[in-house]
C-alpha cells in the first residue's frame, strides 16, 4: 500500500473501543490534521466492566473512561458530543448530519458506531423491566433492580448473560437463565471446558432452563411476589417463569443505519477490507458494526468482541493514512463469572482434535490441534502467561507436539520461541 497525503480532516463516528482505537492510532503514526470524534455519550469508556464490575457498583464511569479527560486536550482530539443522523457519501468530502442540526465535512470519515442489542419477537418485549445491556445507562438501571429478594431472568447464556448471571447473584438477587443450548459455549471453547463452566451457575444458585421463551406478560406468576413490577416469562414448553427483572442478552445487530442510507455495500455489517475500507472512497469502519470481506469478496465473519474492535479500529487508522495495517492477529476474548477467569484465542471449532490439560478447574486449559499439527485455537481458565504463549503459537503456525501441550510441566512460552 502506497501512502498518499493524509487527510486534512478525519471525522470518526463511534465512541467505542472501535473509534477510539482509530484516533489513537491515528496521533500515534503522526498524523497531524483535524480529528473530531462523535458520539452521544461524550467522551469514550469501557464496555467490557458494564456486567461485573460497573454493574457490581465496585466501578464508577470516570473509571470506565478509555484515557484521561486532559488526554484529548493534549492530542488535539474534539469530542462531539452528538448523533450522526446522515451520512452525504456523494461527490467532493463526505458530510455528516448531526441530531443537533449541525454539519461536520471532513475529508474522511471512519463510521464505528457499534451494534445495538438484539431484540427477540416476543409479545412484552416493550414492558417496564424488560431490559438490555449494552450501554453505561442500561448498567445503572440494571443495577437499581438487583438486590436481596429481585429476581432476575435472564435470557440468553452468552458472555454478557453470563457475566450479569454471576454479579446479580453476588448482589444477592435469584437468577434463572434461559437458553436453547443444551451446553453454552461448546463450540467456543469445547465440551470439556464448556461443561465445566455451565457447572458454575447451579455450584453458585444460578438456575438454568434449556428452553426458549415465549411471551414476557405483566404480572406475579405462580409463586412470584407482589409488586407493580411483577412480570411473567412464558416459555415454549409451558413453564411461567416470576421475575422481578428480565435481561434480554442474546446478541447484537450492527448498526449499519448511516452505511444503508449512504449507499455502501452493507451484509449484517458494513463491508471492508483488511485496511477498512468501504464501497466508497475515503469512507471507513470499525468495530461491532463492520464485517470482513473475504479474498474472494464474499461476506466473512462479523467479530463482536473487544480486542476485534480495538485491531479493526487501529487497522482502518492505517487506511485512512494509505499504509500497511498492523499484522492480524488471532481472535482473542475472554470473561469473568463467580470468581474465575476464562480466555480464549483461536478457534476451537474445526476438523482436528482437544488436548487437555490439567483437571477442571483453575489452570485447566483445552487446545485444538487440526490435522495440520499446528495449533489453532486455545482456551483457560485462570491460564495466565501460558495463555498468551499459547497465542503466539497460533501465530506463528508452528508445529506442536500434543503430548508437551498435555504436559502441565511442559513449558508453553519456550514453545511458542520453537524451544523444546
Amino acid at each position: 500500500m502506497n501512502a498518499g497525503p493524509a487527510p486534512a480532516t478525519v471525522a470518526v463516528v463511534g465512541g467505542g473501543i472501535a473509534g477510539f482505537s482509530a484516533v489513537r492510532e491515528l496521533r500515534r503514526r503522526g498524523y497531524a490534521g483535524t480529528l473530531q470524534l462523535i458520539d452521544p455519550d461524550g467522551l469514550p469508556y469501557d464496555r467490557p466492566p458494564l456486567s461485573k464490575a460497573f454493574l457490581a457498583g465496585t466501578l464508577d464511569l470516570p473509571q470506565l473512561e478509555l484515557a484521561p479527560r486532559g488526554w484529548y486536550a493534549d492530542n488535539a482530539v474534539e469530542v462531539v458530543t452528538d448523533t450522526a443522523v446522515k451520512l452525504d457519501a456523494g461527490h467532493g468530502a463526505p458530510a455528516l448530519t448531526l441530531a443537533s442540526g449541525g454539519q461536520i465535512h471532513a475529508d474522511a470519515v471512519l463510521l464505528a458506531p457499534g451494534a445495538r442489542a438484539r431484540r427477540l419477537p416476543l409479545p412484552g418485549m416493550d414492558l417496564p423491566g424488560v431490559l438490555t445491556l449494552r450501554s453505561a445507562a442500561d448498567a445503572l438501571v440494571l443495577r437499581q433492580r438487583l438486590f436481596p429478594g429481585a429476581h432476575l431472568v435472564i435470557i440468553g447464556a452468552g458472555l454478557v448473560g453470563a457475566e450479569t448471571a454471576s454479579t446479580a447473584r453476588a448482589l444477592g438477587a435469584a437468577v434463572t437463565m434461559v437458553d436453547s443450548a443444551y451446553l453454552p459455549f461448546e463450540r467456543a471453547a469445547g465440551p470439556d471446558l464448556a461443561r465445566y463452566l455451565h457447572g458454575l451457575h447451579a455450584a453458585h444458585g444460578t438456575a438454568y432452563l434449556q428452553d426458549t421463551p415465549a411471551a414476557i406478560v405483566a404480572g406475579a406468576g405462580a409463586g412470584a411476589g407482589a409488586g407493580d413490577d411483577a412480570l411473567t416469562v412464558v416459555l415454549a414448553a409451558g413453564a411461567a417463569l416470576p421475575a422481578t427483572t428480565v435481561l434480554v442478552s442474546v446478541g447484537s445487530e450492527p448498526e449499519t443505519a448511516l452505511a444503508e442510507e449512504a449507499g455502501l455495500q452493507v451484509h449484517d455489517g458494513i463491508l471492508v477490507d483488511g485496511s477498512g475500507a468501504t464501497s466508497q472512497s475515503g469512507i471507513f469502519a470499525a468495530g461491532d458494526s463492520s464485517r470482513l470481506r473475504n479474498s474472494d469478496g464474499t461476506p466473512g465473519r462479523r467479530f463482536e468482541h473487544w480486542d476485534a474492535a480495538r485491531r479493526t479500529g487501529e487497522a482502518a487508522a492505517a487506511g485512512i493514512l494509505g499504509v500497511e495495517p498492523p499484522q492480524a492477529a488471532p481472535d482473542w476474548f475472554w470473561s469473568d463469572r463467580y470468581g474465575i477467569h476464562l480466555e480464549m484465542a483461536g478457534s476451537m471449532a474445526g476438523p482436528g482434535r482437544t488436548v487437555l490439560r490439567g483437571e477442571p478447574g483453575p489452570g485447566f486449559m483445552v487446545f485444538r490441534v487440526p490435522p495440520a499439527g499446528t495449533l489453532a485455537g486455545v482456551a483457560a481458565v485462570d491460564g495466565g502467561t501460558a495463555v498468551r504463549a499459547a497465542r503466539k503459537l497460533i501465530e506463528s503456525g508452528r508445529a506442536v507436539d500434543p503430548a508437551q501441550l498435555q504436559d502441565p510441566a511442559a513449558d508453553l512460552r519456550k514453545m511458542a520461541r520453537g524451544k523444546s
